[in-house]
């Protein structure tokens, strides 16, 4: 079996409706639609984790965020982790990143030159957590340097939460994308196979898009819809979102409020955030455009994905903490192996956890024995897409944020059906209970509701089962007794 290339794109804290090919009519996402054209579009993708860390620390181990020690950003992952890229290393593979990684703490004041690496596989490491000139060793910040360049923003005039920023040719995103180029240039007729991750830092806040990205959108501002809030949902709501609309981040007041910004702040945050994602498709193409001139792109595999979503304003939120709206945990994911993968939209549940065993199986690789996901090549391949298909999504919070004023932390756990949603805060007799067909919008909170008892009572079952089933599967048994 020949062995594929693969590029792995992801982007960071981008919700899944923000394509074309997903049915979002404003951006202008030409390369990933053509992408998802030609390979498999999978619509109901959730991560295991609404934050950065321990999104990520899954779906690079194929392990649940609690079992890799790294359930919160701050926390350096365990020594002991296997990384796929470590396992396509082992096998033979190149690997190199550029952008970000988080797999450790991320806080200049406690890490002050670069983030701390375990054993990831990457021999090529371009690294740059995001590009403000608080990390001045990391790689992006040297290169601005060495072009005469510092990185800055600008103040949008009459807007107290949007930015801008470097222009497109000076963008972090576009700087990923540079190195991902010319490793690919570099590998070009190379027996050996490889792995590149393109990890940019957008659209993650704060919404700062190059102006010339923004400005197309301001033409027609007052026709941006509005977020998705209905006044007074969060009355029967878990208190940590009443405290998060007030200000993201356990109600930090400057930290988009969102009961003092106005119509148009939001519509102008979403423009911005929609405008950063065009850029991101702009560099999609530049990619895609190398591994076609470089003539890799029939032996390529293409991953397009994020970390986690954003909330934006939606149920009167801006972006993240314990809360599992379809916005914040639902994400894009893109696969494309021209003449391998169907090109097709898959509708199947499938977890973030899943991405790496079913890379490994891509590749003819065996699966790690400690990963937990469940590989869905099948699915991609037009082969058996029941045999492995998830019936429940399972998605966790383990104290990952610091929420109300007394700083409790928030330990929630989440159970998506094909219809339902069901959260619970341990600790409280709080919860929430969506009924996906009739209120696909998630407004309308169900859990303290008669009429539905049988149905929570099930959907807790099967979150107890789910939580049960993430034990750590390490190590393994060495004999019968």
């Amino acid at each position: 079996m020949t062995r594929p290339n693969i590029l792995w794109i992801c982007s960071d804290q981008q919700r899944f409706d923000t394509l074309g090919c997903s049915g979002n009519p404003w951006v202008r996402t030409p390369h990933l639609d053509q992408l998802a054209a030609g390979g498999t579009l999978l619509q109901n993708a959730f991560c295991q984790n609404p934050l950065c860390t321990p999104s990520r620390a899954s779906f690079l181990t194929g392990r649940y965020p609690r079992i890799t020690r790294a359930r919160q950003n701050g926390q350096r992952i365990s020594d002991h982790e296997i990384l796929v890229t470590r396992l396509f290393r082992d096998a033979g593979y190149a690997c190199g990143l550029s952008g970000k990684l988080h797999l450790s703490a991320c806080d200049p004041t406690v890490t002050p030159l670069r983030e701390k690496r375990i054993d990831d596989g990457y021999e090529e490491f371009h690294w740059s957590h995001h590009p403000d000139e608080d990390w001045p060793e990391a790689d992006y910040n040297h290169w601005l340097r060495e072009n005469g360049l510092e990185y800055g923003r600008q103040p949008f005039p009459g807007s107290a939460y949007v930015q801008t920023s470097m222009d497109a040719e000076h963008h972090q995103t576009t700087w990923c994308a540079d190195w991902a180029i010319d490793f690919m240039e570099r590998k070009a007729g190379s027996r050996t196979p490889w792995l590149f991750s393109v990890n940019m830092f957008d659209p993650h806040h704060p919404f700062d898009p190059p102006a010339a990205f923004l400005e197309r959108y301001l033409e027609r501002l007052e026709e941006i819809p509005l977020p998705n809030y209905v006044e007074g949902e969060l009355d029967t709501k878990p208190v940590f979102q009443r405290i998060d609309h007030s200000g993201a981040y356990g109600g930090q007041t400057g930290l988009y409020p969102f009961d003092r910004m106005t119509a148009t702040d939001h519509r102008l945050i979403k423009a911005a955030y929609w405008s950063m994602c065009d850029l991101i498709d702009v560099q999609v193409g530049r990619m895609l455009e190398a591994l076609e001139r470089t003539g890799q792109r029939e032996n390529t595999l293409v991953v397009y994905m994020s970390d986690h979503g954003e909330l934006l304003g939606d149920h009167g939120i801006y972006l993240k903490g314990p809360h599992f709206y379809e916005p914040a945990i639902r994400v894009p994911l893109i696969l494309s192996w021209p003449e391998v993968i169907e090109s097709q939209t898959s509708g199947s549940l499938i977890e973030l956890v899943d991405l790496a065993p079913t890379l490994l199986t891509a590749a003819g690789l065996p699966v790690h024995p400690g990963m937990q996901g469940k590989s869905f090549w099948s699915t991609l391949t037009g082969g058996d897409v029941s045999a492995r298909r998830h019936k429940t999504v399972y998605c966790e919070h383990y104290g990952t944020t610091q929420h109300t004023p007394e700083s409790e932390s928030a330990y929630a756990t989440m159970l998506r059906t094909e219809r339902y949603k069901l959260v619970v805060f341990h600790g409280h007799e709080e919860g929430e209970l969506y009924d996906l067909e009739e209120d696909p919008s998630e407004t309308r909170n169900l859990w303290a509701e008669m009429r539905v008892r049988e149905v929570r009572c099930d959907l807790m079952q099967q979150l107890c089962d789910r939580m049960a089933w993430t034990v750590d599967p390490l190590p393994q048994r060495a004999g019968r007794y």
